[in-house]
């Protein structure tokens, strides 16, 4: 019982930095059974039920954003997606818990082992000393010292002002109806300007709308005419230039779903800039996929820097290091990094490894695995052109990636010895325009892709695009036939 009792007082004056909403953050746990969200000195703080007894407050610090319509249009995209950030912070009050039991445990059993060394004729002289003044004076300094370790800083603090909450309705107005997932919220009343008022209110106008427009084509998935794979295939979906809009997420998941996918490739371009603030757009395809058996994925043109890559490994992801690996079904998968980077304009320069180095190697490794009667069964590449040469020279069945934004092929390649390989390129999965997708609705049509494989080796392919207006597409399958099988 002493054990819980510390653990629970450490606990509560913990507290995690982590990257949330485009932000860098600050959980901190207690137990008042809400989630209040500091947003800072211009927006409204927020709160709003926990699901728990446990609660948190999360004071929001620096973000990378142009201006405050633009901050406000993000959060109320990741809110209509808000599993990955939900994830974050579960991961944080976890760890934070952990820690507090086991430093509980710790501070917990150092009486009892102090009491087991000193011995019985020792702690019958102490038990004899207590009535006495000096015995008093002694045990209160003990517990004065132990109240200082172990009771957090901030308990000692004067006690927080109070503080008005008033109801989000009430804030907004009558006039903007609320979706049901927003009626428990209140917003702190202190924040009152006219201005703060409309961008609130936009916000809420832009979380219904994508809401209503991805919950809508994720309900549709399930009713799509998708090919039904055999008990002896494998489906994997293929994603590509998510471009940060989360809402596509929930989408995507659906469709694979309904196409009977269980792993999924990720050809890169999950960001716009390869940012840390970006955080929340990797944590939610990773919340979307969790429970998938394999999670393959590239760095894209835009996911700039090494923060996108080590981000979603530690998020469970695979990524490639120069060598065919195994895939999904029984396949070898190689995969590299997109080498370019670029900015939020459709230019693009070299850093590090040439294009055209990247090429050398990757049709070396392809070609060396396949003499070596490894056969790669596909490559993973953000953009095909990578590809190109390894089918031209027979060594590899499937290329496949991203990067233009437009859907093309499975194109059939036959090689130098014969061999027939495919090219293919799935559409932008984020509805991107350029590099910038995230938003109430899509920008452009999105597309994701279902890759059969079927002992080791892709058979088909099953493409998916999804229109501005929410009309699915869905193209036959196409079935990959090889000669020598």
């Amino acid at each position: 019982m002493l054990s819980f009792c510390i653990a629970a007082m450490i606990f509560v004056g913990s507290e995690r930095e982590v990257d949330l909403a485009s932000h860098d953050a600050k959980v901190s746990p207690d137990f008042s059974g809400e989630v209040v969200l500091r947003t800072g000195p211009v927006l409204p703080d927020l709160r709003a039920p926990s699901p728990s007894q446990i609660g948190v407050e999360v004071q929001l610090g620096k973000s990378d954003t142009g201006s405050l319509p633009e901050l406000t249009s993000r959060y109320a995209a990741i809110a209509s997606q808000p599993e990955g950030q939900i994830a974050v912070v579960e991961r944080a009050v976890s760890s934070m818990a952990l820690a507090a039991l086991v430093q509980g445990a710790a501070l917990g059993a150092v009486p009892l082992l102090m009491w087991a060394a000193l011995g019985s004729q020792r702690r019958r002289a102490l038990v004899a000393v207590l009535p006495t003044r000096k015995g008093a004076a002694g045990a209160t300094v003990l517990l004065v010292v132990a109240a200082a370790v172990v009771v957090p800083t901030r308990w000692g603090q004067p006690d927080p002002p109070v503080e008005h909450w008033t109801s989000l309705q009430d804030f907004v107005g009558s006039g903007v109806p609320l979706p049901e997932e927003a009626r428990d919220v209140l917003v702190l009343g202190d924040a009152s300007t006219a201005q703060t008022r409309r961008l609130i209110a936009s916000a809420v106008s832009s979380y219904q709308q994508g809401l209503t427009f991805y919950s809508q084509a994720a309900d549709d998935a399930a009713d799509l005419e998708l090919r039904d794979p055999e008990t002896d295939e494998t489906v994997v979906l293929l994603v590509s230039d998510r471009h940060d809009n989360v809402g596509m997420d929930r989408v995507a998941r659906a469709i694979a779903d309904a196409g009977g996918a269980t792993a999924v490739f990720d050809a890169g371009d999950d960001t716009s800039t390869g940012e840390r603030w970006e955080a929340f757009s990797l944590d939610s395809v990773a919340a979307a996929f969790e429970d998938h058996d394999g999670r393959w994925a590239v760095a894209g043109n835009h996911d700039n820097g090494s923060f996108v890559r080590s981000h979603m490994e530690d998020l469970g992801w695979t990524y490639f290091d120069g060598a065919p690996i195994e895939g999904p079904g029984n396949a070898r998968i190689l995969g590299v990094d997109d080498p370019r980077s670029s900015g939020l304009g459709n230019w693009r320069d070299e850093t590090g490894l040439t294009s055209s180095e990247v090429t050398d190697r990757l049709t070396e490794a392809a070609c060396d695995a396949d003499e070596a009667g490894e056969r790669v069964n596909t490559i993973l590449v953000h953009d095909v052109d990578f590809g190109d040469r390894a089918l031209a020279n027979g060594c590899v069945d499937l290329v496949i990636g991203g990067h233009t934004h437009v859907q093309d092929g499975p194109n059939a390649v036959t090689g130098e010895d014969g061999q027939v390989g495919y090219s293919y390129t799935v559409g932008t999965t984020g509805g991107a325009a350029y590099a910038i997708a995230i938003g109430s609705k899509l920008r452009r049509a999105a597309g994701v892709a279902l890759i059969t494989y079927r002992a080791g080796r892709p058979v088909g392919i099953q493409s998916v695009t999804l229109q501005t207006n929410g009309r699915y597409d869905v193209d036959d399958w196409f079935e990959l036939t090889y000669p020598d099988s």
